[in-house]
């Protein structure tokens, strides 16, 4: 028994009345999340980074050579709001981890490039990231990954970009 089996139980015990099953999944998702996101912090401070740094450093980095986007694109990539978008763009040229350009084909057009001291930065936390995942994931056969990957990918449809 583990404390998500233990909960039910006790739910169980008051409200015999209700069915219970939805939880021995989704609170075992979400207590797994937290540990994630505990472990994501963790990579990514160790590379020097907040997890909004890693974020938007690297949709500029999986965007491709030469690394820069319009900061329209990178507010649909990552989800924030235009005005955290430019909080955090001023916040990483302040680091010196991207850059301001003007586009050559419209000076009207702002790039946000990505600096090389961030994409060492990025590297960094992308590598030591995949390895403390891997360990999370190593508890798994791999056949077992594969369909809990799918399953994930099925509960996850409807939940998109907004």
């Amino acid at each position: 028994m583990d404390e998500v089996d233990r909960i039910v139980a006790a739910w169980g015990r008051e409200r015999p009345d209700l069915a219970f099953e939805p939880l021995q999944v989704v609170s075992r998702v979400w207590r797994l999340a937290r540990h994630v996101e505990r472990l994501r912090r963790n990579a990514f401070a160790v590379a020097g980074l907040e997890p909004w740094e890693f974020d938007v450093l690297s949709a500029l980095r999986r965007h491709g050579s030469p690394h820069e986007m319009s900061p329209t694109a990178l507010v649909a990539e990552t989800m924030v709001t235009s005005g955290t978008m430019t909080n955090r763009i001023d916040r990483l040229v302040a680091r010196g981890l991207v850059e301001r350009r003007t586009d050559e084909t419209d000076r009207r057009v702002i790039r946000v490039a990505m600096t090389d001291r961030g994409r060492a930065h990025v590297d960094a936390a992308i590598e030591t990231l995949l390895q403390a995942e891997r360990l999370i994931l190593d508890r798994l056969p791999e056949a077992d990954r594969a369909r809990l990957e799918e399953s994930l990918r099925l509960l996850g449809e409807g939940f998109g970009a907004p």
